[in-house]
């Protein structure tokens, strides 16, 4: 086996295999969903579809081989969006930075999904029934995870591989708390104007252990109050494969069009998708972006399509989520803006969401962090 080739066969070894080994495991279907909102306002206006594009520090998340873009010494990304009307937090921020001559890329990410300030009522009465609000304290409830990531230029004209190691935590307050492992590995091909993703998220599967941890008096509060005291158990997130193709187009000297369809095919059994079946479920996504002279950038997406029954018919239709963004590059420094997460029909359902993109020493031959390949 020539040594070239080593790291690409143990990439489709591993991507595969864990295929295979899934096939009979007991999986608990959303597991970790909190990894599937996505990050970075540019691709969330994209509705996601940016696996084969994408090239720069959120890469990490969206297709490992991407972090082999990155066409600076050091690129830090960092984003913030709430939910709920500011109940729910999420937060991001990553590094990436090239190594071995600019041919291998790191990458180290964190991802926090968070929930604060929750009244703690365990303790409301006091034993003779009465109300003492000095005994309500407060927690949180949080997942985090915590991404290691790797990328390199394959002796391939335009082929790219990467893999990211993430370390999941899960915590509410000290009552519970998980720990998980999983792998993601990505493959990326560029030729000519046409762009080419391949994505294995949980590849392997990935493993969340939960443990709880209550006094007795609060194991007291919770049988008395008719609730069931949970015990130690575990959760397995399933792979999801995410193929993609783009076309990367110079309309003309000042003006840049960048295409992309996904397709996330989950195999945790029947999921109220575009296709629906057991074990896989298909769910197609589609973004556009364009670009003025690669400065400013307009987004738009849509994803999400889904059968819902109307409340006035009980007919059943399809919905989409649409979504929005704009973009703006200057001198290294980039800032995302993405409006999504849009309500169907009379609900408005929004999200604000905004991202920022450093680049320390950049690079002047390549022209695009997100494509490297113009």
């Amino acid at each position: 086996m020539r040594l070239s080739t080593l790291p690409l066969r143990l990439f489709l070894l591993v991507l595969f295999g864990g295929m295979a080994l899934t096939a009979s495991a007991q999986v608990r279907k959303y597991s970790n969903e909190f990894l599937n909102i996505g990050i970075g306002a540019r691709s969330l206006a994209m509705s996601g579809a940016t696996s084969a594009v994408i090239g720069d520090v959120t890469a990490a998340y969206w297709n490992p081989a991407g972090l082999a873009g990155v066409s600076s010494d050091v690129q830090i990304g960092a984003m913030h969006s709430e939910y709920f009307a500011g109940i729910a937090k999420y937060d991001y921020a990553a590094v990436a930075i090239p190594v071995k001559g600019g041919d291998r890329y790191l990458g180290i990410s964190m991802i926090r999904f968070g929930v604060d300030d929750i009244p703690n009522t365990l303790f409301l009465f006091e034993p003779d029934g009465s109300i003492n609000y000095d005994n309500i304290t407060s927690f949180s409830v949080a997942d985090y995870a915590f991404l290691l990531s790797y990328a390199q230029k394959m002796k391939v004209e335009g082929l790219r591989i990467g893999g990211s190691a993430k370390i999941i935590y899960r915590n509410a307050g000290s009552f519970a708390q998980a720990w998980g492992f999983g792998l993601d590995l990505g493959m990326q091909y560029a030729r000519g104007n046409w762009r080419f993703g391949l994505t294995g998220r949980d590849i392997t599967t990935t493993f969340n252990a939960w443990s709880f941890s209550f006094t007795e008096e609060e194991k007291e509060v919770l049988q008395n109050t008719g609730n069931v005291i949970p015990e130690s158990s575990y959760e397995i997130t399933a792979p999801r494969i995410v193929l993609g193709v783009g076309y990367d187009w110079d309309i003309s000297d000042k003006f840049g069009l960048l295409a992309e369809v996904d397709v996330d095919a989950t195999t945790d059994g029947r999921r109220n998708t575009l296709v629906s079946a057991d074990p896989i479920s298909l769910d197609p996504h589609m973004g556009l972006e364009v670009d003025y002279s690669d400065f400013i950038f307009l987004r738009a997406g849509i994803g999400n399509i889904q059968q819902a029954t109307s409340d006035e018919d009980l007919e059943k239709r399809y919905l989409v989520q649409p979504n929005l963004g704009l973009g703006i590059r200057f001198k290294g420094v980039q800032l995302d803006y993405a409006y999504t997460n849009l309500g169907n029909r009379d609900q408005l359902l929004y999200s604000n969401i905004f991202s920022l993109m450093l680049d320390i020493n950049k690079r002047s031959e390549a022209k695009s962090t997100q494509t490297d390949a113009k």
